[in-house]
């Protein structure tokens, strides 16, 4: 379950105003969320944006886990993971392998493979993304740490919007910087970044979205959206 579905109210306040942020840009329908390393919340948020998502009325939403080194969305919502997306770059025909939580479509990493990096710069894998763009509005994708392996730079070659998730107080500064550094040099067109683990007796800042309790710690979110 993501945090979105927990149902508190000033953290599914936090997610909405970052999806209304969102749907301004109407070229963007593909989004990729990454970090600079492990245990900065990448997946859970971006399990709870494209939960989010789901909501809107009329509105078809995939979630893709791309994490083929580490896949953690099957556990977020308690699925099976014996068939999904590599399954389906390499049979085709990925309504068979698609799972669903409600309104959201989701599509799990299936089984493993020695080879994620080729996979995912193969023009099977960016084909079945334009194909799926034909049938959802949004599309969410999660995907392994910048800093661990290159597999977030090579999918952001090809995806409309970047997120990073940083952990406030937790991630190196110089991991942050190497991780913008790197989606730079392949392009990747940068949207926004979530500060993810914000304690209030932090705030350094002066725009953040909500907040809430996480073992009675208060803590925020601060979704800073790029403008073009």
């Amino acid at each position: 379950m993501s945090q979105y579905e927990r149902g508190e109210h000033s953290i599914v306040e936090s997610y909405k105003n970052m999806r209304t942020s969102l749907i301004i840009n109407k070229n963007i329908k593909t989004i990729l969320v990454t970090s600079s390393d492990m245990d900065e919340g990448k997946t859970t948020v971006t399990s709870s944006l494209a939960k989010c998502f789901s909501e809107l009325e009329d509105k078809k939403v995939l979630l893709i886990d791309c994490d083929l080194r580490k896949p953690s969305i099957h556990r977020q919502f308690k699925l099976d993971n014996e068939k999904g997306l590599i399954d389906v770059i390499i049979e085709g025909n990925f309504k068979e392998y698609i799972k669903n939580n409600g309104k959201l479509d989701i599509l799990t990493t299936g089984k493993k493979t020695k080879k994620p990096a080729e996979l995912l710069e193969s023009d099977l894998m960016k084909n079945f993304i334009e194909e799926v763009k034909e049938y959802y509005d949004y599309i969410f994708i999660d995907s392994p740490p910048v800093s661990r392996v290159n597999d977030a730079c090579i999918i952001a070659k090809y995806i409309d919007g970047t997120i990073i998730v940083s952990s406030s107080n937790e991630v190196d500064i110089d991991l942050a910087k190497l991780t913008k550094k790197r989606l730079s040099k392949v392009n990747a067109n940068l949207i926004g970044i979530i500060l993810n683990k914000f304690k209030e007796e932090d705030n350094i800042y002066h725009n953040y979205y909500g907040y809430y309790e996480e073992d009675k710690k208060p803590s925020r979110f601060k979704f800073k959206l790029k403008r073009r």
